[in-house]
This record gives C-alpha cells, structure tokens and sequence, in this order.
C-alpha cells in the first residue's frame, strides 16, 4: 500500500469525503468482483457493495488501525454477502437473471462458469477471494469469520470440483 492510501485513510477518518471517494475509486472493481462471483446477480452485487460503502462511511471514524482499511472493507463485503445468501434461502427466491460478470466468458470459459455456477455459497465466496483478488487464508479467514483451515478446505474442495468439472 503506498502512502496516498495510507493518507486518505487518515483523512476519511477525519470526514474527508474526496479521501474517502479516492478509497472507493481504489476498491469498487474488486469489492463488485467477489460480490458477483458470490452472489451471481448483478443487481444483489451492486447492492452488497453499496451497502458496504454506506456502512464504511457511517462508521469509518471508528476504524482503529488505518492500515487494516482494505480488510475492513472486505469483512464488511462479506457480511452483506452472507446477508443476501441467506434471504434467498429464506425467501426462497427465484435467482433468474443471467449473471454478467466484468470478465467476458468465452465459450471455451462456458464450462468453468457452470461449474463455480455450481458450488455452494461459502465456497464460491472463498475462492473469489482467493483466486481473483490474492487474499490468502488466514485474510479470508478473518474477513469472513471462519476458522483458517475450513477456509483452506472450502478452496481446496472447490478448486477439486471446478478441475473434475472441466476435465469431465
């Protein structure tokens, strides 16, 4: 992290508001990636991901360690994940829109798709993390609040079906 972050991190927390819209600017693409590979709909993404920035800027006083800003925005990320997750299985909602993820998937990519299509919440949840954004273990692990070697399990078992998926 260079020290332009670390110093909109510090002027946010004061109630800079331009800081806190250059933090924003820095993370929006990567909070929108995990949200929409979690939740596969764009519009519950970019629900998740305004929530979350809504929240952090609520409360953004109250961050104790600047440093540990990305982390937070992510574990916030992740509550409102597992928010929505949970209202489909409560509600038992129809999920009927065709995801659009910001990657294009090609038809060689249509079988990798269907397969992370496949896998449950939690997992799905964690291998984005891992996988798309470089979060290791033991990050995803305190973000999301689950023990590190569940969180290795859940890539590991994940990234075992998506190859059985694709090798057929």
């Amino acid at each position: 992290m260079n020290n332009n972050f670390n110093e909109d991190v510090r002027l946010a927390k004061n109630g800079d508001t331009a800081a806190f819209s250059r933090l924003y600017a820095l993370m929006y693409e990567d909070m929108y990636r995990i949200a929409l590979y979690s939740l596969r709909n764009t519009h519950d993404a970019c629900d998740a991901v305004s929530d979350t920035v809504l929240d952090a800027f609520c409360t953004i006083g109250k961050l104790r360690d600047e440093k540990a800003f990305r982390m937070w925005m992510m574990r916030i990320l992740s509550a409102k994940i597992k928010r929505k997750q949970r209202e489909y299985f409560a509600d038992t909602v129809e999920l009927t829109e065709e995801v659009e993820p910001a990657v294009e998937f090609d038809s060689e990519m249509s079988e990798l798709k269907h397969a992370m299509n496949n896998l449950d919440p939690q997992s799905r949840l964690c291998l984005s993390m891992s996988v798309i954004e470089g979060y290791t273990g033991d990050e995803i692990s305190k973000i999301c609040g689950i023990n590190a070697n569940t969180v290795r399990s859940l890539i590991s078992r994940a990234k075992k079906k998506l190859r059985m998926a694709i090798e057929g």
